[in-house]
C-alpha cells in the first residue's frame, strides 16, 4: 500500500494547455513575435515558465531581456485567465476524494510557479486536503530536480517505500527516479506513451483509477 501519492499538476491532475498557450500567445503578439498553435504548446511546456517562454520564442530572439519581458507580459495575462478554459481531467476529482477517504496523503509538485499552482489547486479542489501543494519557488531548482519531492516527504514524513508520484511527462519519470520513489506515468495527458517508456516509468496507466487501485493494492 502507498501511504502518499505526489501529483504533478499541468497534464496529470489538469488539463491546462489552452490557458498556457493563451498567455504566452498574448505574451508574444504583445512583443511583435509571431504566435503558436494550441497543438504546439504540449512540448513547450513542463519546464517551468521560463522555459516555456524561451521555447516560444524565435531562436534568435531568446536573449535573457528579451525572455525577461515576455515572462513578465505572460504572468499578467495568466494570473488573471488561469482558470479560464483549465478543467479536471475525467475521473480526477473522483479519484483524490476516494484516495482521501482511503486515508492516503495527498500532495502537488509542479514547475508552475507557485501563486498559481496555489490558486489553481484551491479553485478546482478546494476540498481535498492536500498534505503539500509545492509549485516553483526561487532558489529552488525545477524538476527533474527532485528538491521539490524531498519537500514534499520533510512534510510528510512518509518512507520512500511507501511513496508514488504520478505525472504524464520523461520530466517527472525522471524526477521521481531522482528522488527514488515509484512512479506512474499517465497516458491522459501532454506527452505521448513513448516519452513515459523511454524515460523508465514505473507503470503506465490509461485510467484515474488505476492509481487508487495501486495505492490499496487492488489486483
Amino acid at each position: 500500500m502507498k501511504k502518499l501519492v505526489i501529483f504533478d499538476l499541468d497534464g496529470t491532475l489538469l488539463n491546462t494547455i489552452e490557458d498556457l498557450g493563451h498567455a504566452a500567445n498574448y505574451a508574444l503578439e504583445k512583443n511583435g513575435f509571431p504566435t503558436h498553435t494550441m497543438a504546439s504548446y504540449p512540448f513547450f511546456v513542463g519546464n517551468g515558465v521560463r522555459r516555456l517562454i524561451t521555447r516560444v520564442l524565435p531562436e534568435d530572439h531568446r536573449d535573457a531581456p528579451t525572455v525577461d519581458k515576455l515572462l513578465k507580459d505572460f504572468m499578467e495575462h495568466y494570473n488573471d485567465h488561469n482558470c479560464d478554459c483549465t478543467k479536471p481531467y475525467a475521473g480526477i476529482k473522483e479519484l483524490l476524494a476516494d484516495l482521501q477517504e482511503a486515508g492516503v496523503k495527498l500532495a502537488v509538485a509542479s514547475n508552475k510557479y507557485q501563486a498559481a499552482t496555489s490558486r489553481i489547486i484551491q479553485h478546482y479542489f478546494g476540498d481535498i486536503d492536500f498534505i503539500a501543494v509545492e509549485g516553483q519557488v526561487e532558489g529552488r531548482n525545477v524538476k527533474p530536480d527532485p528538491s521539490i519531492v524531498f519537500s514534499v516527504l520533510g512534510v510528510a514524513q512518509v518512507p520512500k517505500a511507501e511513496v508514488l508520484y504520478v505525472g504524464d511527462s520523461g520530466v517527472d519519470m525522471e524526477t521521481a527516479r531522482r528522488a527514488c520513489v515509484d512512479s506512474v506515468g499517465v497516458t491522459w495527458g501532454f506527452r505521448p506513451e513513448k516519452e513515459l517508456v523511454e524515460s523508465y516509468a514505473g507503470r503506465i496507466i490509461n485510467n484515474p483509477v488505476e492509481i487508487y487501485n495501486i495505492c490499496v493494492e487492488i489486483k
